[in-house]
């Protein structure tokens, strides 16, 4: 039963990612931050993703992001809160997101309001104890409308499993470019990583050293066998983090939200690349 819900889980991953992303990736998001004038595309992630955490500075901040290198979130906090408050962000990237999902999901009205009361069940009252980013998202009221209902379910859902993916890797003893510097070994170039978390070259070599040190990356980079069961082990955590919400969820019900759920998702990717930094894989049949 556990292994089935783990499975879900990461099924179900693929596919409400998709929808959540659209708030990184797509053109009105984009255009939303810039309007607001959130100049650059990073005052805009910090300051929109970071706002249910109120005012804070980049300490906790790259705490909870993990990934990120503290001298780049610090470039965008806390400064960015004189530039717009955190109510006004939460406003500005729900908007652009919700328009993102308007012209992505134009002929698929009918499914995404299905998808969104199917999700709905799955993301309210989450278990959000030692997940701090999913805790301040569901402090937040579920919206009214359904294509904002739809995108505050994903987004409730993702951070909950990101929350669990970060406690898994320091549960496996890595560090932000470390996590990156190991993936980067296995299947994700290092161009969709490095820079777009900040990470400087010394600090990247400094990461890789260590973890050649370990015996998880070989002297060339690529991922050792240990660094890939490592990587296994750390993925499979975080599904088994990420499944109370799909416990419930008998096989049939399973395979009914993923039909439901498969060609919304399926358009949404249609605003991300592949690869991207997410790590989110290409949908079959896109």
């Amino acid at each position: 039963m556990e292994d089935r819900a783990a499975s879900t889980a990461r099924r179900m991953w693929t596919l409400f990612e998709p929808i959540h992303a659209v708030a990184y990736f797509a053109p009105e998001a984009l255009s939303a931050y810039e309007d607001a004038g959130l100049r650059g595309f990073w005052r805009g992630y910090f300051a929109c993703r970071a706002a249910p955490l109120g005012p804070v500075g980049p300490e906790p901040v790259a705490a909870a992001f993990f990934s990120f290198a503290p001298a780049m979130v610090a470039r965008a906090l806390p400064d960015v809160w004189q530039l717009t408050a955190p109510e006004r962000a939460l406003e500005i990237r729900r908007a652009g997101a919700v328009a993102a999902l308007r012209r992505l999901l134009t002929g698929h009205e009918p499914e995404a309001e299905r998808a969104a009361e199917a999700l709905v069940p799955r993301a309210a009252g989450l278990d959000t104890a030692g997940r701090v980013l999913a805790a301040a998202h569901a402090s937040l009221d579920f919206p009214d409308q359904p294509l904002d209902r739809l995108w505050h379910a994903a987004t409730l859902l993702r951070e909950h499993r990101g929350d669990g993916h970060v406690a898994a890797l320091v549960a496996a003893g890595l560090d932000g470019c470390e996590a990156l510097a190991l993936r980067a070994g296995t299947d994700i170039p290092r161009a969709e990583l490095q820079p777009y978390r900040g990470w400087t070259d010394q600090e990247w070599e400094a990461a890789r050293l260590h973890l050649t040190e370990r015996g998880l990356l070989l002297p060339d980079g690529t991922a050792s066998r240990n660094g890939r069961e490592l990587l296994r082990a750390v993925e499979s955590a975080t599904d088994r983090a990420a499944e109370r919400p799909w416990r419930a969820l008998a096989p049939d019900a399973v395979q009914d939200l993923t039909t439901l759920l498969t060609p919304v998702s399926r358009a949404c990717s249609a605003a991300l690349r592949f690869p991207n930094p997410i790590g989110l894989p290409e949908p079959a049949g896109r």
